[in-house]
């Protein structure tokens, strides 16, 4: 697979709605590979396809159990919250406390077309929410917290 550019804070796709991705073709399979390899190389636990420059509805993630690959992700439900500590990899050397929900039920599409669900807590939970925040065009800077 090839590593993808990142984009970073400035750069206006990185503010722009991504679209729903309506087939997966070969093209759609490879730029989802390409990305874990580059979340990978950049050593991050999410990265979505605006990320990489494309504003389509695609984003991967692993906590340390692997890779979670989502297409068309959506939260469906949350409850609780908790604030912690982001950061982002189109914003290098920043981060802060962001309120999320504690825990998330998110709907996708997988590789193969079908329709799931994942439930996440804590940093998956947090993870969803951040990956999807940059599908709509919000980063997580957006939601700092300022503490007096």
């Amino acid at each position: 697979m090839a590593l993808r550019q990142l984009r970073y804070e400035g750069d206006p796709i990185l503010r722009k709605k991504s679209r729903e991705v309506k087939e997966i073709n070969d093209r759609i399979k490879t730029l989802i590979e390409d990305m874990i390899d580059t979340m990978y190389k950049e050593e991050g636990v999410g990265l979505a396809a605006p990320q990489v420059g494309i504003l389509k509805r695609i984003a991967v993630i692993d906590i340390g159990k692997g890779p979670i690959r989502l297409i068309n992700p959506e939260i469906v439900s949350g409850e609780g919250e908790e604030i912690d500590v982001e950061g982002c990899l189109s914003i290098p050397g920043k981060n802060g406390k962001v309120k999320r929900p504690k825990k998330v039920k998110v709907k996708y599409i997988d590789l193969e077309g079908n329709e799931k669900y994942i439930e996440g807590e804590g940093l998956l939970a947090r993870a969803l929410c951040h990956e999807i925040d940059h599908l709509n065009g919000i980063l997580f800077i957006d939601k700092v917290i300022n503490e007096e």
